[in-house]
């Protein structure tokens, strides 16, 4: 999470969708500050905000999930920057993100499945992420996709002309496709019932190649189940660990 008390904003940052190429970019050229974890929710940032805190502008970035998808699977087949063999095994072992992500990691390094496989039996719950109980609290919402353009109209937003451009980050290697040429036919009906309702909820399409995509009622509300564990996690366990 990035602060800036000069230009009054707030950068939330969610997992791979850009967050290290725009905060390096806050602290070195437009007077950010880092605070609290890299992954901190805005409700962790209200907890010890000031009334005039709370009244800075609030920005973050969002991804297509079938995208992100495929980033996790080459973050984890690559052992990106050496996380998953390193550093995040010493992570504690209440933290459940990282222990999943630790588990799929050397799941497949042994056995070296490719994405649809990896896709089958890892994405089966709908999908969604805490940038979607917070979605109200934001002022701008960038885009992953146009992550250029979106960030340089925050900056004007906040009063700042762009310094230049951004610098590539944290790039994911051996991605040779665009995102949606991984998805094979058999796992795009999967897609659709994982994605869909995310998808929906921030206004993202599926594929013009995959036809039409209904998100039935019985989707919607499988989602908004799991998201009661979710936000348990979220909110209140992961405050603990």
């Amino acid at each position: 999470m990035i602060i800036c008390h000069q230009h009054r904003y707030l950068f939330v940052e969610h997992p791979r969708t850009g967050t290290t190429a725009i905060s390096k970019e806050l602290v070195t050229q437009y007077d950010g500050k880092r605070i609290l974890k890299k992954h901190s929710t805005y409700r962790d940032f209200l907890k010890s905000a000031t009334d005039d805190e709370r009244e800075y502008f609030v920005f973050t970035t969002v991804r297509n999930p079938l995208d992100n998808a495929v980033s996790h699977y080459f973050k984890l087949l690559t052992d990106h920057r050496d996380y998953y063999s390193g550093r995040i095994k010493n992570k504690p072992f209440l933290h459940i993100p990282e222990r999943i992500d630790w588990f799929l990691f050397n799941y497949i390094q042994k056995k070296r499945i490719d994405f649809p496989s990896f896709f089958r039996l890892f994405y089966i719950l709908p999908y969604d992420n805490w940038a979607s109980t917070e979605k109200g609290h934001y002022d701008f919402v960038m885009r992953f996709e146009n992550l250029q353009e979106d960030f340089n109209t925050v900056l004007r937003k906040i009063g700042l002309e762009p310094t230049r451009s951004l610098p590539p980050r944290n790039v994911t290697a051996e991605r040779k496709k665009e995102f949606y040429e991984y998805y094979t036919p058999d796992i795009i009906p999967q897609a659709k019932r994982v994605f869909g309702p995310f998808m929906r909820y921030w206004g993202y399409q599926f594929p013009a190649g995959w036809g039409e995509v209904e998100v039935p009622w019985w989707n919607r509300l499988e989602l908004n189940f799991f998201n009661i564990f979710r936000k348990a996690y979220w909110y209140y366990f992961r405050q603990m660990i």
